[in-house]
């Protein structure tokens, strides 16, 4: 066999000898003897305008917010709406209630949130009154079952526990989060069962709570998520466990504190509710809620010291109330969080008054 000269790599049509198929080369890459004008006839020519020539004065024109709203050749130029007085959709589409469209499921829309900040307001809904009568509701049942017995006490009690674990995590922004949710009423659950067990010592909450976030801990620990998806999971689940669990506090209290402390929380957050401006309200609220412990601590035995223990349940309740209107909330927010946090919050202070007054 004779050697052969090296040769110029040629391009070759596609053609792979070892059954791989290659990238074709182009003209003039991989040999010598480039012809530029050779080369022209494989030359993409475009003719006329492109959209880069045609459209791109007009996108740059039209300047959109870099975090909520992603140009397209087709897009419409965005919408210049006025300023809105008070709490406005940017879609153009609230209704009466302040409510916009959900902002869930991947909508790019500016939220209300955003908008409110931008405009320099304040990003803030409160429940209303639907969700006040529901927690006065509520709280009328506790106060009822509390004056019936402990077990008749346990069932309004349980349902305001799942309802305030539930509202936790969608008042974070998490949705759907089943594992927290069942994981602080399972903790609920168990901080019951230990107050009812140890004949209602607040060890039995103080118990539950560290093993409870304990727990949440190594779950977290085993998530697969990012580590910042984590700390949020965490720190929602360890406050969602220890709201749910705290309420608890109402089996621990003196029967005749929890229909004071509910009766008044019951009359404070409907007042609270009312249209009026936010210092009149707060003071008519716990103006209400002091009368209120008053009318139930005469019929409870309480006293004059049921004034007291209404104002300060009122307290923790309308600090409750607040956080459940931050932020824009929805609905399910403000029917979850928003019927079971002033309740919930106000549980300490009916346990530490109530102990203190008796």
């Amino acid at each position: 066999m004779t050697d052969q000269p090296n040769q110029p790599q040629q391009p070759y049509d596609g053609y792979d000898p070892y059954g791989q198929q290659q990238p074709r080369a182009w003209p003039g890459q991989g040999y010598q003897g480039y012809d530029p004008h050779a080369a022209q006839q494989y030359t993409q020519q475009w003719q006329g305008q492109t959209w880069e020539t045609q459209n791109h004065q007009a996108v740059s024109a039209q300047a959109p917010d870099p975090e909520t709203a992603i140009l397209t050749p087709q897009s419409p130029p965005p919408r210049q709406d006025p300023p809105a007085q008070g709490p406005a959709d940017p879609a153009g589409a609230a209704d009466a209630s302040g409510y916009g469209p959900a902002t869930v499921g991947g909508n790019t829309r500016v939220t209300d949130a955003q908008r409110a900040r931008a405009e320099g307001r304040s990003p803030i809904i409160e429940p209303g009154m639907q969700p006040a009568a529901l927690t006065a509701l509520l709280g009328l049942l506790l106060a009822g079952a509390a004056a019936v017995g402990t077990y008749a006490l346990l069932v309004p009690l349980v349902i305001l526990q799942a309802v305030i674990a539930a509202g936790w995590f969608r008042l974070n922004g998490m949705w759907p989060a089943r594992q927290g949710i069942a994981l602080g009423f399972a903790g609920a659950l168990a901080g019951d069962a230990a107050l009812l067990v140890s004949d209602g010592s607040p060890a039995a909450i103080l118990g539950t709570l560290g093993v409870w976030v304990l727990l949440a801990l190594v779950l977290q620990l085993r998530s697969h998520a990012d580590p910042e998806e984590r700390m949020y999971g965490l720190m929602a689940t360890v406050a969602a466990s220890a709201l749910a669990i705290v309420a608890g506090g109402y089996l621990a209290a003196a029967a005749d504190a929890v229909t004071v402390g509910a009766v008044a929380v019951a009359v404070a957050v409907p007042a609270r509710a009312l249209p009026l401006p936010t210092p009149a309200s707060v003071v008519v609220s716990l103006l209400a809620a002091a009368g209120a412990g008053v009318a139930a601590g005469s019929v409870t035995g309480v006293g004059t010291s049921g004034a007291l223990l209404g104002a300060g349940a009122a307290v923790c309740a309308l600090i409750g109330h607040r956080v459940a209107s931050y932020d824009y909330p929805s609905r399910f927010v403000h029917f979850t969080a928003g019927v079971a946090l002033p309740l919930a919050a106000a549980a300490p202070a009916v346990y530490v008054l109530g102990r203190a007054l008796a």
